[in-house]
């Protein structure tokens, strides 16, 4: 989608059921809609065109009043519409994990999908791309034009309340999966917004904490998925966050919004606040910010008086106003808000649990216990408390009611086709636990947390439930741990059980997905999006100047150091690296071949991936640079640069290819504030994680 920038404008599957499902009321849609449910697109020069003969119409209370939104008892995310004008509501839905708390009445139920960061754990842009198709229909479907997501926050620690939403700790494979689920959201003709613009990686004091990170980190580990969600994705619209980034709030941080997002990036959609995000009048809209929500308090009667003085001109009111409206004209949406329709439950409920088996990661499995062979099994203790309950998704604003859920027992129940006795247990009476492992010939223990936007989390799980881990291990060998985290956890009893699947926050399809693992049905495929560490000091939370911050700033000292590249850089060993999951088949990779393009910075690397095993599986291909030796600095020693996901049969080969462009081999220099290539050797490095790439080769970049 190509659009003219606005800068110069002088205008300025489920089969058992534990909760019911629930089902919409048939309501017409009131705008007139192809067949796809999708308006079509006007052009955009002639919809910024449109949008300024609306604009010249309007007097100034009018243009305040589309600056920012209302909150009344039954409507919270929506800005009025002006019926004089032909002007409709923008209603929004707020993401990123499927259609959440919504513009008018009460949240309505949608499909709960998995957790962001399970999506990540597939690393699987088509799947990136279904997840967001289905967010788009269900936004249009609960009657709302606009889904607030995704998040591309960077997982700067484990500890993040909100790292169960955002895609991990790379910002290679946060930025390939951003523009594949704006792709899929937008396809269906509702828009995107990527948030939250910029460094929003913590929720500790998240309403005032200054970030003090340094240009090149900022250029390299946490702007590269926003620059690709607006350059490539081509995202609808940007949420600014909340904190500080180097002593300015980020809505009225005008070197970041005007400077980097409009000028530099040519982003011509508009840019919102988050909720109370807001700080100033005459510096926020200066600075860039286009909408206010929830409410007007610095874009309301303060923003009319600015403008009655010449504080702020009525060109940039106008800009502001052209930028949303060309935006939604753009997107078909120019038109009355949709009634609520019914959402195909069973159709995207069999996507969410297709998502959910793909994204689940086999962290161990001593001596293939899994997957569980029911022909030989009789009896399996089923214990934890997210074994009687689903954990289909985290809590605050990005919480979706779902349709229905399916418990972990009913899953397993309906896999195994009643073949096998269960001693189902919620893991309270811990002798009870022990009791039932001890006369069963498998024990699968389900633990997990409920991580939360508003505070960060320990990444230890209660100690009930290590307790309860280790007991049973105790009484069975074969005791299987499913963990349904939003982040990364400590596992002190990893040397004491037979398997551990790392299941995230699986969706509403939560006990058929982690059946679909266990059994065999589906090949686990997934793979850590962020690094597991051994304990909290292979975290930054081992420096309170780092994190949380002290005096109310958090240094951002470790640089280009985060995730994975710091433990490289470090000679640390976590407990799981970044990229890593096993499976229930073997993959070898070899014939590695590196072919650099005479004349310019682009190159191919080709390798083959071999299906050594006796089942069908996917193996995820990972392609890591080391740069040269760099005078302002170097770079951490690995670098993911790219990937595919490759589905093998037993005995085949399959060769992969992937293309290495000049950003591939660039740096961003503070003495030039801009890109550069680093001459000189890079190794190349092909694997199945970032700790293991058997493939070496290398290439000179002049």
């Amino acid at each position: 989608m190509t659009k003219k920038s606005l800068l110069d404008t002088s205008l300025g599957t489920p089969f058992l059921f534990v909760a019911s499902v629930v089902v919409a009321a048939a309501l017409a849609v009131c705008f007139a809609a192809p067949a796809s449910g999708q308006q079509a697109r006007m052009g955009y020069t002639q919809a910024v065109a449109r949008a300024k003969a609306i604009v010249a119409k309007m007097t100034l209370d009018e243009k305040i009043s589309e600056l920012h939104g209302i909150h009344t008892p039954t409507e919270y995310r929506i800005v009025p519409g002006i019926p004089r004008l032909g002007i409709p509501p923008l209603q929004m839905t707020n993401g990123p994990a499927g259609a959440g708390p919504g513009g008018a009445g009460p949240q309505k139920p949608a499909t709960a999908l998995p957790s962001p960061l399970s999506l990540a754990a597939t690393w699987d842009p088509a799947l990136a791309f279904e997840y967001g198709k289905i967010e788009g229909e269900e936004t249009r479907e609960t009657g709302n034009t606009l889904l607030e997501g995704p998040d591309v926050n960077i997982a700067r620690i484990p500890q993040g309340g909100r790292v169960f939403e955002s895609f991990g700790e790379d910002p290679y494979l946060d930025a390939q999966m951003a523009v594949a689920n704006i792709d899929g959201i937008q396809s269906t003709g509702i828009m995107a917004t990527v948030k939250h613009y910029i460094a929003n990686n913590q929720e500790a004091q998240r309403f005032s904490i200054n970030e003090d990170v340094g240009e090149r980190g900022l250029r390299e580990i946490y702007m590269p998925a926003f620059k690709a969600a607006i350059q490539e994705g081509h995202s609808a619209s940007v949420m600014c966050a909340y904190p500080k980034v180097n002593g300015e709030y980020n809505c009225q941080n005008d070197p970041l919004l005007d400077g980097v997002l409009k000028k530099e990036w040519k982003f011509d959609g508009f840019v919102m606040s988050d909720w109370g995000a807001t700080h100033s009048t005459v510096p926020s809209a200066m600075a860039g910010l286009d909408l206010e929500m929830p409410t007007g308090r610095y874009f309301g009667d303060e923003l009319k008086q600015a403008v009655q003085s010449g504080q702020v001109p009525v060109s940039v009111i106008n800009d502001k106003l052209v930028r949303r409206f060309a935006t939604m004209m753009e997107f078909g949406e120019w038109v009355p808000v949709p009634k609520p329709t019914p959402i195909p439950a069973f159709a995207h409920g069999a996507v969410d649990r297709k998502i959910s088996d793909a994204g689940m990661v086999l962290l161990k499995n001593e001596g293939n216990l899994l997957p569980l062979d029911i022909k030989k099994i009789r009896a399996i203790t089923l214990v934890g408390p997210y074994v009687v309950r689903p954990n289909s998704g985290g809590g605050g604003s990005s919480h979706v009611i779902p349709l229905y859920t399916i418990t972990p027992y009913d899953g397993l129940e309906a896999a195994m086709e009643l073949q096998i006795h269960f001693n189902v247990l919620d893991g309270s009476d811990i002798d009870a636990a022990v009791a039932a492992a001890k006369r069963s010939q498998v024990a699968i223990v389900m633990v997990g947390d409920e991580d939360t936007e508003g505070h960060d989390h320990p990444i230890t799980l209660p100690d009930a439930q290590n307790n309860l881990i280790e007991a049973v291990a105790k009484a069975n060998p074969n005791t299987i741990v499913v963990v349904k985290s939003g982040s990364a956890v400590l596992m002190p009893w990893i040397d004491d059980v037979a398997a551990v699947v790392e299941a995230w926050y699986p969706g509403e399809e939560d006990g058929n997905a982690v059946a679909d693992v266990l059994t065999g049905k589906v090949d686990p495929s997934g793979k850590l999006p962020l690094t597991f560490p051994r304990d909290v000091d292979q975290t930054l939370a081992k420096n309170p100047e780092q994190y949380p911050g002290v005096d109310g700033t958090a240094h951002y000292s470790e640089g280009l150091e985060v995730g994975y590249r710091g433990y490289a850089a470090n000679n640390v060993t976590p407990l799981f690296p970044f990229g890593f999951g096993l499976s229930y088949t073997t993959f070898s990779f070899g014939d590695l071949k590196v072919r650099s393009a005479a004349g310019n910075d682009d190159a191919t690397v080709s390798f083959k991936v071999t299906n050594t095993g006796s089942v069908a599986g996917a193996e995820v291909a990972q392609l890591y640079l080391g740069f040269p030796e760099i005078a302002e600095g170097n770079e951490p020693p690995i670098q993911l640069k790219g990937f595919r996901k490759v589905m093998l049969n037993p005995g085949e080969s399959k060769t992969v290819e992937l293309k290495l462009d000049a950003h591939s081999f660039s740096y961003w220099s503070v003495q030039s504030h801009a890109w550069k290539v680093a001459p000189g050797r890079f190794e190349v490095m092909v694997g199945d994680s970032s700790a293991n790439t058997p493939l070496k080769g290398s290439i000179n970049i002049q």
